[in-house]
């Protein structure tokens, strides 16, 4: 037996067009392949990851779970049509400013669901916004830059939906970080600026006390007993020389150091410069370290609290051992990138680097320790992976 095509008439972005077809197509291969509108992204096909997620009837749905030939007469808005919306812009520009994106793949998404919380849910809180959120994936920005662009927009007051919405003519495949851009005509370019000129301002005095962010614990055993490590970890310029991208621009009488460093977090270098408090305790051979600083290209910003102390191990043991206790918060693009996971294992190798170099300083060899490598992708991967599967360190 011989079933007859499907046949349904609807409106795709202001124009009326047919679908006839088998029955089982779905709206969101209906407007890919036949209508060339790949702005509407496809990922589980079972209407969990929310990527395919547009307008149907002002409403947003899963276009991958809803038929073709079921939107007889339905009014289906994908992302290519709100180039021209005013709301859809502030929307965009709110996710740019906000990083409320990396890889793109679910942002027609999120704008969708976006769009539909700021005009229908003027007064929701951040915890309405996630809920509203829970159909919508994201693997790469932990969320926190998508609800503070959704809540930036919604403190600018009520939304209310265009009553007609203003359609351009040409429609185009809109993807990735092109969703950010829009139809809106750039804006002059801005002289060229360094990063040493778009850099925060440096505090003149002691920060506030850290007491919140994510807490980092380390302990490494060294072959050289505590008395001899201790006055190369209490000169400030010799841990720079022995730390991987620090660079010290000046020591004050009163602890406070400004200088600068450089990392990279698989494919992002930054660049903080800032300023930290230096203070020691000879006799017990502790000190600690508080600061923060910022990147004037990526306009990420870090701040922190490390304690790191040296213990003799017991007789029958030479050497000592160094403690480090870290409390730190990343804000910014970094931070979109920066999970607790992988900054462990960044500062694993650094502290790795760091310790080789001290060693050596400490018995007058290398009186410039050449820096390791930055870590790279794959550097930072497995370094994840032995982290939770506790793999021993090679070498």
């Amino acid at each position: 037996m011989t079933t007859a095509p499907a046949s349904a008439t609807f409106s795709v972005n202001g124009r009326e067009v047919t679908h006839s077809g088998e029955h089982r197509t779905h709206l969101a291969d209906f407007l890919r392949e036949d209508m060339a509108l790949t702005g509407t992204h496809i990922g589980c096909e079972h209407g969990v990851c929310g990527a395919c997620t547009l307008m149907q009837d002002g409403r947003p749905v899963r276009s991958c779970i809803t038929y073709a030939a079921a939107c007889a007469g339905r009014d289906i808005r994908t992302i290519e049509d709100f180039s021209d919306d005013p709301l859809m812009a502030r929307l965009r520009a709110a996710f740019k400013q906000h990083h409320g994106l990396q890889c793109g793949f679910c942002t027609p998404g999120m704008l969708a669901t976006g769009y539909d919380i700021v005009t229908r849910l003027p007064d929701a809180d951040e915890a309405r916004i996630r809920e509203e959120l829970s159909g919508n994936l994201c693997r790469c920005t932990g969320y926190m830059g998508i609800v503070a662009a959704i809540r930036a927009v919604l403190a600018e007051g009520p939304h209310a939906i265009p009553a007609a919405p203003v359609r351009t003519p040409a429609i185009g495949a809109a993807i990735g970080v092109g969703l950010l851009s829009g139809a809106v005509a750039p804006a002059p370019a801005a002289p060229a600026q360094s990063a040493a000129d778009t850099a925060p301002a440096l505090p003149a005095s002691r920060p506030a006390p850290l007491t919140d962010g994510t807490r980092l614990h380390r302990a490494v055993d060294l072959d050289l007993p505590a008395d001899q490590l201790w006055p190369v970890l209490r000169d400030i310029h010799a841990v720079a020389a022995c730390l991987p991208g620090a660079a010290i621009e000046q020591v004050d009488p009163e602890g406070r150091v400004i200088g600068s460093y450089t990392t990279r977090i698989g494919p992002m270098k930054a660049s903080f410069r800032g300023t930290a408090y230096v203070d020691y305790d000879d006799a017990a051979r502790t000190g600690t370290v508080s600061g923060s600083g910022g990147d004037g290209s990526s306009r990420s910003r870090a701040q922190g609290h490390i304690g790191f102390s040296l213990t003799d191990r017991d007789a029958a043991t030479p050497g000592c051992r160094l403690e480090v206790e870290m409390l730190y918060k990343i804000g910014g693009p970094l931070a979109q990138i920066g999970r607790p996971g992988i900054v462990a294992a960044v500062v694993d190798q650094i502290l790795d680097s760091f310790t080789a170099n001290l060693v050596a300083r400490a018995q007058g060899r290398n009186a410039a320790a050449e820096p390791a490598a930055a870590p790279g992708t794959l550097a930072l991967l497995f370094g994840v992976i032995r982290r939770i599967v506790r793999l021993p360190k090679r070498g």
